[in-house]
């Protein structure tokens, strides 16, 4: 029961903190929603959190920013400044709700990765997809990110007319050249990785991972031919983070331009990580402007 009052009073605060920002990041005309995913699809039950979604009803024609958090992230505590600035330059925002537990280094390494150099593709395609299973998580098909972001987009569609939702689905099925991919550390990675089979609008890796084929060796599916054109690939990290190094050699070798990789460096505030700095920290919004370009 004491256990059941503390989760209680935890999403209470982070629903609280959350509604006390909305007038002032996102004003009226802005709409702020918060839709549970078992909302838009019954079979989901793990990861129930609300999606944060936010617009300007004005913009009919921009594009979709989807962000995907990072191991732990809630979509409801998300970089609000980053989506603040995203709806300025003319995106809609859905920072979406899955389950991101537990992380790919946690499970893609040691024996495990000894027995499958593709552990982390095989993990990340049925995180994303769904469609070929990979046992040594609990996801379920349905729990799927695409899955989620679909029956969301179908939702909206549906409910939210104002919102013009029906642009970013194509028979039902997500837009990918409508929809900007971005995400931070697991989601970096899952951004990037969906943007090799689909053509998107745009990608932003902020400091995405660090997956391994072998010890000492970066994944394959970083090498692996993109369907969307390598000049829409733009990421980040920052130099005081501890695995710096490997994930710059992830963005070399998915042939991100240089000028597209951007190297943060402003101080990090005491008790905070270097390494989810680049999206909460606004101080490099002059960058997050050039790292969205225009939405619409």
């Amino acid at each position: 029961m004491k256990q059941q009052l503390i989760i209680f009073l935890l999403v209470l605060f982070v629903y609280t903190q959350v509604r006390s920002q909305d007038p002032i990041l996102f004003p009226e005309p802005q709409v702020v929603l918060k839709i549970k995913p078992s909302e838009t699809d019954s079979r989901i039950k793990n990861a129930d959190t609300p999606h944060f979604i936010a617009y300007n009803p004005s913009i009919e024609k921009g594009k979709l920013l989807l962000f995907i958090p990072g191991t732990n992230g809630i979509a409801l505590r998300g970089p609000m400044h980053l989506f603040a600035t995203a709806i300025d330059q003319g995106y809609a925002v859905i920072n979406l709700s899955y389950i991101n537990t537990p992380a790919i280094a946690r499970i893609c390494k040691n024996e495990n990765l000894a027995a499958n150099s593709n552990c982390a593709a095989d993990f990340r395609n049925w995180r994303v997809y769904g469609v070929k299973e990979f046992e040594l998580i609990e996801d379920v098909s349905y729990d799927a990110i695409v899955n989620r972001l679909t029956k969301l987009l179908q939702y909206l569609a549906k409910n939210d007319k104002q919102g013009g939702w029906n642009r970013f689905l194509d028979n039902g099925e997500p837009k990918w050249s409508e929809i900007a991919l971005a995400g931070q550390s697991q989601g970096g990675g899952m951004s990037a990785f969906i943007a090799k089979t689909h053509v998107v609008a745009r990608v932003i890796d902020f400091s995405g991972g660090w997956d391994y084929s072998a010890k000492n060796k970066i994944a394959n599916w970083y090498f692996d031919t993109s369907a969307t054109p390598i000049d829409r690939y733009f990421a980040t990290y920052h130099i005081k983070e501890p695995t710096a190094e490997t994930i710059i050699e992830t963005y070399k070798a998915m042939k991100i331009p240089d000028n597209h990789i951007y190297a943060f460096d402003l101080d990090v505030p005491k008790g905070k990580r270097a390494h989810s700095n680049g999206v909460r920290n606004l101080g490099y919004k002059d960058q997050w402007i050039e790292l969205l370009g225009k939405g619409n």
